[in-house]
């Protein structure tokens, strides 16, 4: 029999990503969030990455920023997508449950992520793909979008392109995410206004 072209479990994981954001909405532009996990499962399925890849792209962010826990993704989808999802999520709080701040979440990060296996970074890389076509489409478009972030432009760029150089490289598809993210990262550095048309093209 052909491969089924959507499976029990990806329809149970596109489910479960759109429960968990429900509530919640894209930075700036009042999109659904649910937007951006589907947004980065699809660049990877489109890579051909398997499904475990493609479900854990769906709750990459579900366990950092919603109710879910990791020993609960384990229990539905396994324990190879736990551990992608697990590589993926920030420790947002400090031990009393205060909100760390954004610089010190995005350094240990980082940090963590060294060694992290190369399915866990293109997840990460697809990520900052999907986010960075989604501020150059919303600067586009007219929204201020520097302001919403928890972090001066600077630091938002320099964590972008720190992230990128510093995993995109040592496996031909980590390398074809980091050349898309440098296409549109160099927009977005440049400061120049770009158009919808210039955003289509960038890593396309």
């Amino acid at each position: 029999m052909d491969q089924p072209l959507m499976t029990m479990a990806l329809e149970c994981a596109l489910r479960r990503a759109a429960s968990c954001h429900r509530n919640q909405e894209r930075r700036g532009s009042g999109v659904p969030y649910v937007e951006h996990p589907v947004g980065v499962a699809w660049i990877l399925d489109r890579l051909g990455y398997p499904e475990p890849v493609v479900i854990a792209a769906l709750l990459h962010d579900a366990v950092e920023d919603t109710e879910l826990t990791l020993e609960q993704v384990r229990a539905e989808f396994g324990p190879e997508v736990a551990e992608l999802v697990g590589h993926c999520s920030e420790v947002k709080t400090d031990t009393q449950g205060r909100k760390r701040p954004w610089i010190d979440r995005k350094r240990d990060h980082l940090a963590a992520l060294e060694g992290a296996p190369v399915d866990a970074l293109a997840i990460l890389l697809a990520d900052k793909l999907h986010n960075l076509r989604s501020i150059a489409l919303d600067l586009a478009e007219g929204r201020p979008v520097w302001s919403t972030f928890h972090a001066e432009r600077a630091q938002v760029l320099w964590f972008y392109r720190t992230t990128i150089d510093r995993f995109g490289s040592g496996d031909p598809r980590l390398e074809i995410l980091a050349s898309h993210c440098r296409q549109i990262l160099q927009i977005l550095e440049s400061g120049e206004p770009a158009n919808s048309g210039e955003i289509s093209g960038a890593g396309g």
